[in-house]
Parts: C-alpha cells; structure tokens; sequence
C-alpha cells in the first residue's frame, strides 16, 4: 500500500533544507577526500563519521538491508553501488549518493565526480546530465505536472543528446521517510501527472547513461549497471515546489568548491540556478 503525498510546512522545510546541506557538506568532504588509490570503503568510512559527528545517523545503512552508509556507483554502474576495496584511478567515474536522518528528517542526493583524465564523451556526458537536473528543476512549480519535470530532462538527454534514460529508476518524494510518494521519472509527457503543490519536497535524480538505457541488477540484489558496460552518471538534489521558481534545499556550491580545489579531479560546469 502506498503513502500518500505529504506536503510540508514552512518550518519543517527549514529542517529539511538543514538535513539536505549535511549530505551537501558531507559530499564537499568526499570531493576534497578524492585521488588515485583512494577505495570506496574509505570514502564509505568517511561520511559515516562527518556524519555522526555532525549529530545525525546515515539513512541507507540496513534500508531494506543495505548494508553501507553510501552508494558508490563507478563507471558502469548506475546506482546502488557497494562499496569496496579496489582503488580507484584516472578516468574513473564515481558517483556518490548518501542519505542523513538530522532532527527526524531526511536529506538525500548524489553527486557524479570524475578522476584524473576522463574521455571527452564522459565529461560531456557529466555536464550534460548536471544541465538536465536542473531544466528538470526550472519546472518544480505549483500547478506544473509531474511529466513538465520528466519531459525536461529526457528531452536534454535523450531528444538532444542520444544518451540512454534509465527507466527502472526513478526519482521520489522525501521527508520524514527516506522514499514517499510521488515517483518522480525521468522521462514522460509535458502536461501528464499529478499537479504540482506547494511545499511537496522531491528528490530529483536523472540517471543518465552513455548507451543503452536497459540495465541490470547485479548478482547482490543491489548493484545496477549498464546493459553495455558503458558509463552512467547520477545527479540528485533535494528540491522544495514552489509558486515561481522551486527552492534546492540541497547546496551543490559547496561541492563544487572542494571539487574545483582538488587537482585530482575534473570539475563539471557550474549552473548558476
């Protein structure tokens, strides 16, 4: 049986957006963390005690028995990726996406980083993927549909670009339950699905791949990869629907700083939203 839709106050918004920037500056500390040889273990490690010490707990760990605090997806894997002890290396892509429970509330959102000297059809891919979230976001207010946000970024990724849109994942609503309704897809139809309240929080995520869009689930029962081994990248942010123009409650601009200041990574573009 399904939840129904919950939508906020203004003053639990004001939690929410505090439990979204944690996973923000808890991501910044994986962006500054980030060279050759550096395990996802390490950065699974990492975030669990940023996040302890900043007075919450992870939302993934034991979710429906997920047994780490991250997902890290490298390469061809989409999302929901193990962590492990294989060092990472140049030309590497590595998503990580982390859930918090700060104050009763849940933040949740990834972030797609690139090592060393990736090919120019992954950085494209990276840029063109961080451009959809947000044409996906530009379309997160009230009464817009739930397809205006879907039609969005499928038409940057797929209609213009020819990458592959994931469609056995999909985005979702998040509050004081790490998954609520309402899906929210990465592809559909302008003008198709629920009309767009105020204070409905989304948790916004294209999972883009190079290829194929057809994925598969590895033997753990978590892992998902590309059908074509090809890579996939994975942007989310936390966003608030609002009157004229939706609220992130999510703070990229401070991954993006470590990002810039790390000189074992290739930095994506930054969207002045």
């Amino acid at each position: 049986m399904k939840n129904r839709i919950y939508y906020k106050t203004d003053s639990e918004i004001v939690l929410m957006r505090n439990a979204a920037t944690l996973v923000s500056k808890t991501l910044a500390q994986v962006a500054s963390f980030l060279k050759d040889g550096v395990t996802t273990l390490e950065i699974d490690k990492l975030c669990k005690t940023f996040v302890f010490d900043n007075g919450a707990v992870t939302s993934f760990y034991n979710y429906r028995g997920f047994p780490f605090n991250i997902c890290a997806s490298v390469n061809d894997v989409v999302v929901h990726g193990f962590p492990n002890n294989i060092p990472l290396k140049s030309g590497d892509v590595i998503s990580i996406d982390l859930g918090v429970i700060l104050n009763g509330w849940h933040g949740d959102h990834a972030y797609t980083f690139l090592l060393g000297e990736p090919s120019q059809e992954v950085i494209n891919l990276v840029n063109i993927t961080k451009e959809s979230l947000y044409k996906g976001i530009n379309k997160a207010i009230v009464n817009n549909r739930m397809g205006d946000i879907s039609y969005a970024i499928q038409e940057h990724t797929e209609f213009k670009n020819n990458y592959g849109v994931v469609r056995a994942l999909v985005g979702h609503g998040i509050g004081r339950s790490l998954h609520e309704d309402p899906s929210v897809p990465n592809f559909g139809s302008r003008g198709n699905g629920i009309k767009l309240k105020e204070n409905l929080v989304l948790a916004i995520e294209p999972m883009i791949n190079l290829g194929t869009k057809d994925v598969y689930t590895d033997n753990d029962k978590w892992t998902v990869r590309t059908s074509d081994e090809k890579p996939s990248v994975h942007f989310e942010h936390d966003v608030c629907v609002k009157k004229n123009k939706a609220l992130i409650l999510s703070d990229y601009s401070i991954i993006e700083a470590a990002e810039n200041a790390n000189k074992h990574l290739v930095p994506s573009i930054i969207i002045n939203y």
